[in-house]
């Protein structure tokens, strides 16, 4: 009786220990590589892989406060927000000439933004300088006597004239 249930119980337990535990589920956080273009990207679940890829990896610079999208459009999810004037990597141009962005060089995907939210990081200073308002010149006033002591005047902005 004992030699029979001692089989039984081994039986029962190498059968368990055959089996395979299931996959964890997957979730928005899980860790999936594409490849597109030759080139292995990592990245999230929740960001879709894009369907054109040219590396570019450089350092680049945020021109604002952008919002890191899950697809290369505006119909994605946002996934964060760029820092103002942060630095940020570029793993490459995707469809629509979408950045691939990441947070380190060669990292993870982390999501997409558009093409006029960041500069090169070599560039930044000068773009910055070249977007500030220029100062308006004083506009220049066209005068005609009237007689005497009086004069008309007109400013060349306007078509205005100003008896004096």
């Amino acid at each position: 009786m004992v030699n029979k249930s001692l089989v039984l119980v081994l039986l029962a337990v190498l059968s368990l220990a055959a089996c395979k535990a299931p996959p964890p589920p997957v979730t928005d956080d899980t860790l999936v590589t594409s490849e597109v273009n030759g080139v292995k990207l990592v990245h999230r679940h929740a960001v879709a892989a894009p369907n054109e890829f040219t590396p570019v990896n450089e350092s680049y610079r945020a021109l604002y406060a952008a919002s890191v999208m899950t697809t290369p459009d505006f119909g994605g999810k946002v996934v964060r927000y760029l820092d103002n004037a942060k630095p940020f990597e570029v793993l490459g141009r995707v469809e629509h000439s979408w950045l691939a962005v990441a947070d380190e060089p060669n990292g993870q995907l982390i999501g997409y933004i558009p093409p006029k939210a960041g500069v090169e990081s070599s560039r930044y200073d000068a773009t910055i300088r070249s977007d500030r308002p220029r100062p308006r010149r004083n506009s220049k006033q066209v005068c005609v006597a009237v007689g005497g002591a009086s004069k008309a005047c007109r400013t060349n902005d306007t078509a205005t004239w100003i008896l004096d």
